[in-house]
C-alpha cells in the first residue's frame, strides 16, 4: 500500500492550521508548513430562491455581469470588511474545505483585517471563521503588520518601518517598530475605487457604460500614477448609453491616469498624514530605509515615482507584493509562540 507523506497523514489528524488573507479582491490561504495553497477570488454566485451557492471563487468572478435573473454573484468584503456575513461564512466554509478536509478536527487560524475596523466588524470575521471551522480562539493579525513581515522588514527591532499596502478594498499605511504599530492610516480606497474611477470618467467622457471586469482590465493595462515614456493607447469595447448599442472606443494612459487621479491622490495624502505623526527618530530611519509598497496596487505603472516625488523617500516594492499579507501572517503562523504578541484573539475583549 502507498505511504501518503507524513504531512498529509498528519494533516488529517491534527489540523492543517492555515492563515488566511481574506481580501475584498482575492482570498489567500496559507498552510503551515506548505505555504500559499490557495489564491481565488473573493466572490460568491448564489441562487435568488433560497440563497444557496452556485459557485465560488475564480467561476463566481467568471459570472459577474453575465448571471440570469435568478442567479447573483456577490463580493461579501466592501472596503477591507464583511458586508454580508452569510455568503462570507460560505466562502470561507468553502475555502477551508479545499485545503482541509477532516471533519473531525478544526485548524488554528489567523486572519487578517485592515488596521482600521471597529470592534463589531473584527469579531464579525472571527465569528465567521469559527462558523466555517476554524477552531476556537481564531486569531487576528493587522494588514499591515501581516504586509510588513512578508515584504522581510524587521519588524521585532527598534528601527522605523514603513508599509504601504493598497488592496482591493483599503488602503493601509503604518509605522512599525518593536512589534508594533507606532501610528497608522487606515483608508477605504483601493483598487476597486480605481475602477469605479474608471468607469465613471469613461460614462461622462464618451457615454459608455463599463462593466467591472472590463474596468479592472483597463486599469491594469493602461493604468498608471507617473507620465509614461510612451503612452499606450487601447480600444474598450462598452455599451453605449445613447443607443443601446455596443461600441468601441479608443482611450489612453494618459486619460486613464486622469480618470484615477482622485483616488490616487487620497492614497498617497494617507502617506503624508502618516509622516506627519511620525516620531522624528523613526522618521529618520524611514529616510534611509524607505517606504516599501504592498498589496496589488504596488504594481501601478509608475506609482512608485510619483510617492517619491510627492514625499522625497526612496520607495521600494515588496518581492511579492500581491502575496506580502498571506506570507506574513503565514510566517506568523510557522512562528506562533514568538510572534503571539502581535496577535489579537477573540477571547480580546
Amino acid at each position: 500500500m502507498a505511504r501518503l507523506p507524513t504531512s498529509r497523514m498528519n494533516s488529517g489528524l491534527l489540523g492543517r492550521d492555515m492563515a488566511v488573507d481574506l481580501g475584498t479582491a482575492n482570498t489567500l490561504v496559507y498552510v503551515r508548513g506548505e505555504g500559499i495553497v490557495l489564491c481565488e477570488p473573493s466572490v460568491v454566485a448564489v441562487r435568488e430562491q433560497d440563497g444557496r451557492a452556485v459557485a465560488v471563487g475564480t467561476e463566481a468572478k467568471r459570472m459577474i455581469g453575465k448571471t440570469p435573473a435568478h442567479i447573483r454573484a456577490i463580493r461579501p468584503l466592501k472596503d477591507g470588511v464583511i458586508s454580508d456575513f452569510e455568503v462570507c461564512e460560505v466562502m470561507l466554509r468553502y475555502f477551508i474545505q479545499r485545503v482541509h478536509n477532516s471533519r473531525f478536527s478544526k485548524p488554528r487560524m489567523i486572519i487578517c483585517v485592515p488596521s482600521g475596523v471597529t470592534g463589531v466588524e473584527q469579531r464579525a470575521v472571527q465569528d465567521a471563521a469559527e462558523f466555517a471551522g476554524a477552531r476556537k480562539p481564531a486569531h487576528i493579525i493587522e494588514e499591515p503588520m501581516a504586509a510588513a513581515i512578508g515584504a522581510g522588514l524587521p519588524v521585532q527591532e527598534p528601527t522605523g518601518n514603513m508599509i504601504v499596502d493598497i488592496g482591493g478594498g483599503t488602503t493601509e499605511v503604518a509605522m512599525i517598530s518593536l512589534g508594533g504599530v507606532v501610528t497608522s492610516q487606515s483608508e477605504r480606497v483601493g483598487g476597486d475605487e480605481l475602477d469605479e474611477a474608471i468607469i465613471q470618467y469613461i460614462k461622462k467622457e464618451y457615454s459608455l457604460a463599463l462593466g467591472e471586469r472590463t474596468a479592472e482590465v483597463v486599469k491594469m493595462e493602461l493604468g498608471s500614477a507617473w507620465p509614461l515614456e510612451q503612452e499606450l493607447q487601447a480600444e474598450i469595447r462598452g455599451r453605449d448609453l445613447v443607443t443601446g448599442l455596443p461600441k468601441t472606443i479608443v482611450t489612453s494612459t494618459y486619460e486613464i491616469r486622469e480618470a484615477i487621479e482622485e483616488p490616487l491622490s487620497s492614497i498617497i495624502d494617507a502617506v503624508k498624514v502618516t509622516l506627519d505623526k511620525t516620531p522624528p527618530e523613526l522618521a529618520a530611519d524611514v529616510m534611509e530605509r524607505g517606504i516599501v509598497l504592498a498589496g496589488g496596487g504596488a504594481l501601478l505603472k509608475g506609482f512608485a515615482n510619483r510617492l517619491a516625488n510627492e514625499t522625497g523617500m526612496p520607495i521600494r516594492i515588496a518581492p511579492r507584493p500581491l502575496e506580502a499579507v498571506a506570507l506574513g501572517s503565514g510566517q506568523a503562523l510557522e512562528e506562533f509562540d514568538a510572534l503571539r504578541g502581535i496577535l489579537f484573539s477573540s477571547t480580546r475583549d
